[in-house]
This record gives C-alpha cells, structure tokens and sequence, in this order.
C-alpha cells in the first residue's frame, strides 16, 4: 500500500511540474519586453492618425504650403507614453503641392519619426519594452469641403527638407465699415456698384450691390473666411450697417450679398 502511494505521489509530482513548465513558459513569454521597433513604429502611426484627425474635413480654401506650415508644422518633443515608456518624436513637413480651392487638390508629404528607449519597470508583472526607432512617412490628400484622406508613402532620402512658409489669409481691410461708407455716401442708384467696387479693388473680395426703394444697399466681403459687410443708406443720407445670422454667410446659404438685407431669413 505504502509503494503504491509512492507511485501516485510521484506521478502527480511529475504531471505539476509538466503543467508548471509550459504555464511558466506563457508567463515568462507574455512578461518579456516588447519589442523596441515594434512600440515606435506603433507610435508612428497613432501620430499620423491624429494629424489625419486634425486636418479633418476643410471647409476654408488654403494653398498647401500654408497648411504645411499652419497645421502640421515641424514638432519635436519627449514625453511618456501612456505606459510609461520615454520617447521622443519628430513630425516633419517634407513637400506639399496645390490648394484646397474649387476642385483642386493638395498634398502634404509628412515624416513621423519616434525613439523609444528602453524601459524595464520594477513592479512586478509590469511589462517593459526594448530600445527602439521607426521613421513613418505619409501622403495626405485635402479637397475642399471634404474630409482628409492619408497613405503611406516611401520617406524620401531628404533629410533636410525646406520649412513651409504661411501665406498671409485675406481678409476685409480694418477700415472696411469707413470705406464702405465713403462709397455710399457719394453714389446714386446709378453709380452705386461702380463706387462700391473702387473702394474694394482687391481680387478674392466681393460686391454685391442693390436698390431697394430709395435705399441703397451694398455687401462687402471675403466669403471663404466668412468675412462680411452690409451697410444701407436711406433717402436722408444716413449711413448704417446691417445685422445678421452669421449662418447665412456659410456655404448653401445666402453668403455675403445685399439678401442679407433685402430678404433676411425669418
């Protein structure tokens, strides 16, 4: 009887270390460091997400050197992750081409770039990470009043590109609501959009003009940055300027014209 015991025992014994020995290989192998290039390349791409996110849908016209300067920009800095693993990242413009403007398309070529370093923590059960590096680069795609769309692309060998400039946004001039007075004052029914438009002569801003009885009545305006002026003058003289919802002013609705006046939205 006392054999036969030994025998059970030492099977049992033999089958726990059996089972130990693989459970100790799964846990040994889901506690052993992620891998360095894996974690960065990984980064990479949640950051190209987030600039995919951020550039969104584009409802302003732009030339792409100006987004590329404006929305991406060069941006280097370290942090932690979320697990605490240090790294440092680096998203750089490298080219851009076209604008966001009718049917036209631009492009932004950007390169992400992420370092990790190697990060063993003490707690146990805690899982780590080795040294690591991966370099990302992706073609965005904007279309006016679309949303963003992103791919990967091969990184150029340019390892200095140029630095994007921002072109200057227009916009209706400081001394607009003055300009438009000075217009008004001195035109009649007959001259009115000729006089409007002298003192606005700048491409990108529009006129409109219009009677209505023995008002005159104009709208000044840079639509794409929902910019805009209406002023009336009565049959005194007086000049004044005209409320309305800015909601008109977006696209599909009445934009910057004497409507705005003539037939408000109720």
């Amino acid at each position: 009887m006392g054999a036969r015991r030994g025998r059970i025992t030492a099977i049992m014994a033999v089958g726990l270390v059996a089972v130990c020995g693989f459970g100790c290989v799964l846990a040994k192998r889901a506690l052993d460091p992620v891998d360095g290039d894996t974690l960065a390349q990984d980064i990479a791409e949640e950051q190209a997400e987030r600039l995919n996110t951020r550039l969104g849908y584009r409802n302003r016209p732009r030339d792409a050197e100006t987004i590329a300067a404006t929305e991406v920009r060069a941006d280097q800095r370290a942090d932690r992750s979320a697990d605490r693993t240090p790294q440092a990242s680096q998203v750089v413009p490298l080219a851009w081409s076209g604008r966001v403007y009718a049917d036209e398309t631009a492009t932004i070529d950007v390169r992400f770039t992420v370092t990790v370093t190697a990060y063993y923590p003490a707690a146990f059960g805690a899982r780590g990470n080795s040294a690591g590096s991966a370099t990302r680069c992706y073609r965005y795609t904007l279309k006016l009043y679309r949303d963003t769309a992103r791919r990967g692309i091969r990184c150029p060998a340019n390892a200095s590109p140029p630095v994007p400039s921002a072109a200057p946004v227009l916009r209706l001039p400081g001394d607009a609501a003055d300009r438009l007075a000075a217009a008004l004052r001195t035109a009649t029914p007959q001259t009115l959009a000729d006089a409007v438009r002298a003192a606005f002569p700048q491409e990108g801003i529009t006129v409109d003009t219009a009677t209505a009885g023995e008002t005159l009545v104009a709208a000044v305006g840079v639509p794409a940055e929902r910019d805009c002026i209406v002023m009336i003058k009565t049959a005194d003289g007086a000049t004044s300027t005209v409320g309305f919802d800015r909601v008109q002013l977006e696209p599909g609705e009445t934009g910057c014209r004497t409507a705005l006046y003539t037939r408000p939205v109720r």
